[in-house]
């Protein structure tokens, strides 16, 4: 199935986060709660301004990037886990 977002919605395939320490210790679920990584899929057309124009996205596919944990609406796409944001639910372009 392909999934292409409309406007300032981006399809994301979240990174799976760190399960252990570099030391080997395992870490819990809930010490996850900062902002977690994913990939850009796709990207949809861009934001529209209050006077009709669409104003191009920052961010683009291929880019890695940070967001909340628990922001978007997440999805499946063929039987893989990604996640739908707004461009402002996006915090940073992790380079």
């Amino acid at each position: 199935m392909n999934v292409k977002p409309i406007r300032d919605r981006i399809l994301v395939k979240p990174v799976p986060a760190e399960e252990k320490t570099a030391s080997g210790f395992f870490i819990p679920d809930t010490a996850n709660e900062g902002p977690v990584r994913g990939t850009v899929i796709h990207t949809g057309g861009g934001r529209v301004a209050e006077d009709g124009t669409v104003v191009a996205l920052v961010i683009s596919e291929g880019d890695d990037i940070m967001y909340l944990k628990g922001a978007g609406q997440s999805v499946k796409v063929d039987d893989e886990d990604h996640i739908i944001l707004t461009e402002d639910q996006i915090l940073a372009i992790v380079e």
